[in-house]
């Protein structure tokens, strides 16, 4: 029998500043703002907002964030992934697979980590981003990435590109375990807080006339809805909220991080925080699943921003589960869909 390479796995989350500083945060800003599908408009007006208005602006406050991000390992963001993917080249045969960790912007590169897999002569990619629901900003973009490189070599191995994996059961038995360590019944409210999009990218990807037009159009998986992020979201709540025996009153799925003046996915989380505060809740807990690692958006957003926020208005607590970061199970969980992929 022929001698084949190895499967080449590559791990790509979406990415961070090189360091805490205007400049590096400047460069990220801007490299991930200008992906046309990140921000979808065209690119002269893409690049005059970016170039012109959002990178320059947010980069100083950002920077202040991050500084406050930073650990003694660096970004949290990088540093649980490379622990991943450490952890998944250790439950692999080493013979018959090579682990590389990306981000699609800043380093390490998707460039630089094919280089490394095609060095090695793999015979096979598996492309795996570090996001359990399908975005067209996110996954979508890590995969035309990758076949954008790929498309520059005269020899293409074999490609599998993993889409999404939102209903994971190991994932949500991890989210739902980590929320075990919280008195669930001393929380007046429960949020699951996941990334925003604009509405107007949820409409873009739906081909069925089904997104924001049907009544309860996320209220499950099904054909016309199977790549929607906000459905995939909505599932992810329902399988955790399942495992937890929550009855529907008791929770929310929400969206935060929305950026400009357009509709974004909704309900927005600080609009849900502020209803709770308004009937008199005291205390919420915050799962954020779109997020396998922990990142600006969970550390200093939730924790800190939301927490402010909702004591502004009364409350008291926002309590965030922790994230998946280097936990064994999680590590254990992407090495068996690697191998099922």
């Amino acid at each position: 029998m022929a001698q084949l390479g190895k499967k080449g796995v590559l791990l790509v989350n979406l990415g961070t500043p090189d360091a805490p500083t205007r400049g590096a945060v400047y460069r990220y800003l801007k490299e991930f703002l200008l992906d046309r599908r990140v921000i979808d408009y065209s690119w002269i007006p893409r690049n005059l907002l970016v170039r012109g208005l959002i990178a320059p602006l947010r980069s100083g406050k950002s920077a202040k964030l991050y500084q406050q991000l930073w650990t003694e390992n660096g970004s949290p963001l990088k540093y649980y992934g490379e622990l991943l993917a450490a952890g998944v080249q250790e439950g692999l045969n080493k013979e018959e697979y090579v682990v590389e960790l990306a981000m699609r912007y800043q380093n390490p590169s998707i460039e630089s980590a094919l280089d490394r897999l095609l060095k090695q002569q793999v015979s096979e990619i598996i492309v795996f981003p570090l996001f359990p629901q399908y975005a067209g900003a996110t996954t979508g973009s890590i995969h035309e990435e990758v076949m954008r490189l790929l498309a520059k070599k005269e020899t293409i191995p074999n490609v599998k590109m993993v889409n999404s994996y939102f209903d994971e059961p190991a994932m949500i038995d991890i989210f739902a375990d980590n929320a075990r360590q919280f008195d669930l019944s001393s929380y007046d409210h429960i949020m699951f807080s996941f990334h925003g999009l604009p509405q107007r990218q949820l409409r873009k990807a739906d081909d069925c006339n089904h997104c924001l037009v049907t009544e309860n159009c996320c209220g499950s998986i099904s054909l016309v809805n199977q790549f929607c992020y906000s459905a995939q979201c909505h599932a992810t709540t329902r399988a955790i909220a399942t495992q937890l025996g929550l009855t529907e009153d008791k929770y929310t799925t929400t969206f935060q991080s929305r950026l400009g003046p357009e509709a974004w996915v909704q309900p927005y989380t600080s609009a849900v925080l502020e209803e709770q505060a308004r009937k008199g809740a005291k205390r919420i807990l915050v799962f954020s699943p779109a997020f396998v690692a922990d990142c600006l958006e969970t550390i200093i957003e939730i924790s800190d921003e939301y927490q402010e926020e909702f004591e502004e208005m009364g409350g008291e607590k926002v309590d965030l589960v922790p994230s998946l970061n280097d936990d064994p199970r999680w590590i254990a969980a992407v090495t068996e869909m690697v191998k099922r992929a």
